[in-house]
């Protein structure tokens, strides 16, 4: 149902004005301040809930202490908004709402008008509290410069919505270099690495820390903290991931480090040399993404490359015998499509012996080993959608917890902490 609200968006700007690129009237600045840890400026954009463009079924609009609130049906309901945002990078969501029946909960979904029919979920599922409006946050949610058609979802009863909100939290950073590798000759050659032999938290001139709660479009449980030492430091010679449980008011605390913003790569051998965590509910992984990733409508014409994967169900807690999985994802082979291509290989006590992980990539194709055994080869490379593996690719670690797969089974609830162990990362190119 279309609304006939006019739409208006107020926003809070450090440095300069937003134009709101679909509306005639001029955004309101409400506020400006310079953030000295940034040292960026900041944007914050907000949004009147009674300013929906449209909306699923029949909402009614009543007036608070200060503004209006929309009140929603006892059905599923979504209201539309259109968001300009001017900066690409990781947002704060913040919501002012209430329950008007027990188990309301919502989610924001970005690119409503994607042409793949996608759902993008980009804050994971909040639930809403009867006890008047409280503000809800979740961190980290990806957003690319320039319009976004949004839907705010609410499910499992009524509610009362107030405004919503986006605060600029980290700049998408650019990456300024490109290690391109040679991939003729007989000798492999080491052009990168970090072997983590320092001490404290990892090298900030190699990683950048991914963080927020969002869900990171598997509904994951995990926040990924920034430079704290408890979820990544340097061990004894190797990078240690640690996932902590009811940690920092959050479910689960984890890390998620990549070279985004630092060095991106292309071809090569890229291997590393790690322990898996064992238990129901973690999902550890060693992937590549491709640099050209802002937000969610960039996966999977970005690609993927996983040289790793491991969810904690598929291995046995007193042997530490599990499996390995490799994968690739693109525009033509992914989730959605059910046909993107993967393989799978029994690995020996993954959790107290290291193994290597690693896979071979040419212009010609990919190929995925452990401790030198081939398991897993793709060789598409007949058009864009399905090589877009001839762009470079930044290498992530992470340990999450939950989630799509990491979940799938549950969580084992007598955990309290789970360690992904990297002894080295290495990149190499033929001589």
């Amino acid at each position: 149902m279309l609304d006939s609200y006019p739409f208006r968006i107020t926003s809070f700007i450090l440095i300069g004005l937003l134009c709101h690129a679909c509306n005639e009237t001029p955004m309101e600045v409400k506020e400006t301040e310079k953030v000295e840890s940034q040292k960026s400026e900041r944007v914050t954009i907000r949004i009147e809930a009674e300013n929906f463009k449209a909306t699923s079924t029949g909402v009614s609009t009543e007036n608070g202490a200060a503004n209006k609130y929309v009140l929603t049906p006892e059905e599923n309901t979504w209201l539309a908004f259109e968001v300009n945002i001017t900066e690409a990078g990781r947002y704060k969501f913040k919501l002012s709402a209430a329950a008007i029946t027990d188990g309301a909960k919502v989610w924001m979904e970005d690119y409503t008008d994607n042409k793949d029919d996608r759902t993008y979920n980009i804050t994971g599922t909040i639930p809403l509290s009867t006890n008047n409006f409280t503000v809800s946050y979740k961190d980290g949610s990806p957003l690319n410069k320039g319009l976004h058609k949004m839907k705010l979802h609410v499910e499992g009863g009524a509610a009362k919505i107030d405004w919503l909100e986006f605060t600029l939290l980290k700049k998408h950073q650019l990456t300024p270099q490109v290690l391109t590798q040679k991939t003729d000759g007989k000798e492999w050659k080491l052009v990168w690495s970090d072997e983590f032999n320092g001490n404290g938290l990892p090298d900030t001139s190699k990683w950048t820390f991914d963080i927020g709660d969002w869900g990171w479009g598997n509904n994951e449980l995990q926040y990924y903290t920034e430079n704290r030492l408890e979820n990544a430091r340097q061990e004894n010679g190797n990078l240690v991931i640690e996932a902590r449980k009811n940690d920092e008011g959050h479910q689960w605390t984890s890390a998620r480090l990549t070279t985004r913003g630092k060095v991106t790569f292309l071809y090569g051998r890229i291997e590393f040399r790690a322990k898996v965590p064992p238990n129901r509910g973690n999902w550890a992984a060693g992937w590549t993404l491709g640099d050209e990733y802002v937000d969610e409508l960039s996966w999977p014409y970005c690609g993927e490359i996983d040289i790793l994967e491991s969810v904690g169900y598929e291995m046995d807690d007193a042997t530490g015998d599990g499996k390995a999985h490799a994968s690739v994802h693109c525009g033509a082979y992914y989730f959605k499509l059910g046909n993107q291509p993967t393989s799978n290989i029994e690995v020996k006590n993954m959790n107290d012996e290291y193994h290597i992980y690693a896979v071979d990539w040419t212009p010609e194709g990919i190929v995925a080993s452990v401790d030198g055994i081939e398991y897993f080869s793709y060789e598409d490379t007949s058009s864009a959608l399905a090589w877009p593996f001839g762009k470079p690719q930044n290498i992530i670690l992470n340990l999450a917890m939950g989630g799509g797969w990491g979940g799938l089974k549950g969580v084992d609830d007598t955990m309290n902490s789970q360690q992904f162990v990297v002894d080295y990362v290495r990149v190499y190119e033929r001589q």
